[in-house]
């Protein structure tokens, strides 16, 4: 292999011509739309986190903007974002921020890894990008990059590997034209070093590949072990009143669609009958149509079933954070996405 000034050197004459210049967290460049840019782009694509970061920039333009929102507000411009963990702690974090840093955002790596959500590759892109420091990051491309480069074999999250690919990533880091090598090697992984079909052909490092060389792209990096994925079914209900208003829960800050609102949930229709029938309410309800999602880690089948009252007979509770919601409110809060969908259809 060639040494690292050469790969630093190969890497960004191939940006300069290829790489991606015109992304809405490039133009007036800050350590906290660099930030905000980083969390979306954490397990999402480019392209689906383009409208979501400009809408979100729009409504906060600020830190303190951030910071002085309320966590329903932030939640509701994520929806359909997913892994809302994300959206939790960077609001938790810019209030951090405001208390600890005047609102401003921490340029030194151990200040930003010590807030929520920020981790030693997020905060190494942050240092580079937003303030042209040497920062080195060890995100998904870069893993897939390095680990075919070297034809490095075993799932990357083994901790041998991660920190062999940390030792790799920090010796291969220049420390000239920080925020260009950070987003130029981000960006081969993202177009050239693709998980599936890899244009090596197109790839500035493709007579230094060793997987190439050893015919292994297709088979580097390792997949992780693969475990049955559970399946779960639930009950939901859709309680709806005359004059259009649907009865919402907000679920706990932690767990599943943390601190978003949805349909009350039962573990079977047995169970969601049982409650209305203790809440002095109709049990006759309409089945409607399941709706399938899938987690990470567990498949979901929810199954949704309808109840109208005459009016609203069911009291909204600050013990357990439920409220009637007009339809026009619906767009205000946070909804996981099936439960959205299920709303919208049911309009």
């Amino acid at each position: 292999m060639t040494n690292n000034t050469s790969f630093a050197d190969q890497l960004l004459i191939w940006f300069d011509q290829h790489g991606r210049h015109h992304l809405p967290w490039q133009k007036d460049r800050t350590g906290y739309r660099v930030w905000v840019s980083e969390i979306m782009l954490q397990q999402t694509q480019v392209m689906t986190v383009i409208p979501y970061f400009e809408r979100f920039m729009e409504r906060f333009p600020t830190i303190t903007h951030l910071a002085q929102a309320e966590a329903d507000t932030v939640l509701s411009l994520w929806t359909g974002l997913g892994y809302y963990t994300r959206a939790r702690n960077l609001h938790a974090s810019a209030i951090a921020i405001t208390q600890q840093h005047q609102g401003h955002m921490p340029n030194d790596l151990d200040a930003l890894i010590a807030l929520k959500g920020i981790g030693r590759s997020t905060a190494g892109a942050i240092v580079s990008q937003a303030y042209n420091q040497r920062g080195v990051i060890l995100d998904g491309n870069v893993k897939r990059l390095l680990t075919r480069l070297y034809a490095i074999e075993g799932w990357p999250g083994q901790s041998q590997i991660d920190q062999q690919l940390w030792q790799l990533a920090t010796d291969l880091t220049p420390h000239q034209r920080n925020a260009d090598y950070t987003q130029a090697i981000m960006d081969i992984g993202a177009t050239i070093c693709k998980p599936k079909q890899p244009l090596c052909v197109a790839c500035p490092m493709q007579a230094n590949c060793q997987a190439l060389a050893q015919d292994k792209v297709g088979i580097i990096p390792t997949r992780k072990p693969k475990k049955a994925i559970p399946h779960k079914t639930i009950s939901v209900l859709l309680l709806q009143n005359k004059q259009g208003q649907t009865f919402l829960e907000q679920r706990p800050s932690k767990g599943i669609w943390g601190g978003l609102w949805s349909l009350p949930e039962f573990t079977d229709l047995k169970a969601l009958q049982t409650q209305l029938a203790l809440e002095g309410l109709p049990t006759h309800t309409t089945p409607m149509a399941p709706i399938k999602h899938v987690f990470s880690h567990y498949k979901l089948t929810i199954e949704p079933h309808r109840l109208v009252l005459d009016k609203a007979q069911l009291k909204v509770s600050e013990k357990h954070k439920s409220q009637w919601y007009d339809s026009q409110q619906l767009h205000t809060i946070g909804l996981a996405t099936p439960i959205k969908k299920l709303l919208e259809k049911a309009q």
